[in-house]
């Protein structure tokens, strides 16, 4: 485990400082101010994305530093993240941080954190969602249906493994691992001819650009927390929790709070290709899921279901109804396969 702390002259890039500003509705002063460490990666992504909650706590009064930190999903570039430990290994060194006490917090993208925390953490609030969706990516083909036969796209997701192979079963689709910078600096020297990113990371570093197209979420279904931040703490840590309380974005808590239940009845994980996405229109949260065969044998299995929901309890709920929907679609699946 190595880490740094990311001092206050640490240079930042202008694209992507001019871009964050504080949502409206979150107080600006504090009565106490508390002096905060944040714990994250060091990717250009994570570094935006803790300095966007660095740049909040500011505003409210709060005296906030970084602790830029390497985890071992970021040392392990050779091998799929199914293959060696899977979402949690982007999170451990951080947790180790905010159990010795040498960080108050931890910023994550919050399709990185695994659906069970240790004992003695916890998820504080999730921030308002970024866009969902799956982004295409490619120098030479404007979307999906226009890549010829046998073209190659890289990703390392499961999930976009499988929701690829259902829209397009004669591509060759490889493996595709690094931060952001290295996965298109892979597709520029022409190893893919096109590449499936997270749109949310695109926009938040200022790449839009890069988009080609945007994937129809029914099509290419997300995965749960896909474009939300997540904030952990240490259970006991009442202060920290207590200022993050106003940076909890509730519409997009209920939604992933429901997706991240389907993921944990269905045991999902790095080595399951799962989607669960959320939408809440008013009071009324609507959940999609799609499991894939991880040996690409069977066919897709789709659920959904929608009902009233004002209390992360409910959201809870319509998230496990989804995930029996699919685990009986799924056991139909293997009955029929023999």
């Amino acid at each position: 485990m190595t880490a740094r702390r990311v001092a206050d002259g640490w240079v930042r890039r202008a694209s992507i400082e001019d871009n964050r500003t504080l949502p409206t509705g979150f107080p600006t002063q504090v009565t106490a101010l508390n002096h905060f460490t944040i714990a994250t990666r060091e990717s250009r992504l994570a570094l935006w994305q803790a300095e966007h909650v660095q740049s909040i706590l500011r505003k409210m009064g709060h005296e906030v530093s970084l602790l830029g930190m390497t985890t071992q999903g970021d040392q392990i570039l050779d091998r799929a993240l199914s293959q060696v430990g899977g979402k949690g290994l982007f999170v451990k060194e951080l947790e180790v941080a905010l159990e010795q006490g040498t960080a108050d917090l931890a910023v994550h993208s919050l399709k990185d954190v695994p659906m069970e925390l240790p004992q003695g953490f916890t998820l504080a609030c999730v921030m308002e969602r970024e866009d969902p969706r799956d982004a295409w990516v490619s120098s030479r083909y404007g979307s999906l249906d226009d890549l010829p036969q046998g073209a190659v796209v890289g990703t390392s997701s499961l999930r976009r493994m499988a929701l690829l192979r259902a829209l397009r079963p004669d591509l060759k689709i490889e493996a595709l691992r690094g931060n952001l910078d290295t996965r298109l600096r892979k597709l520029d020297e022409g190893q893919y001819d096109g590449i499936v990113l997270a749109a949310a990371g695109l926009k938040r570093l200022g790449l839009q650009s890069r988009i080609r197209a945007i994937f129809d979420p029914q099509l290419m279904l997300p995965a749960a927390g896909q474009g939300a931040l997540g904030i952990e703490v240490r259970c006991d840590r009442a202060d920290v929790i207590a200022v993050l309380d106003s940076l909890r974005h509730t519409p997009t808590w209920l939604a992933v709070s429901a997706e991240r239940a389907v993921s944990r009845v269905m045991g999902g994980s790095c080595s399951m290709p799962l989607a669960a996405y959320a939408t809440l229109e008013g009071n009324r949260l609507r959940i999609d899921a799609t499991w894939g065969d991880p040996a690409g044998r069977l066919p897709l299995v789709r659920a959904h279901a929608e009902g009233e929901v004002t209390q992360t309890e409910a959201a809870v709920q319509l998230g496990e109804q989804v995930a029996r929907q699919l685990q009986h679609g799924v056991q139909a699946q293997t009955s029929a396969a023999g």
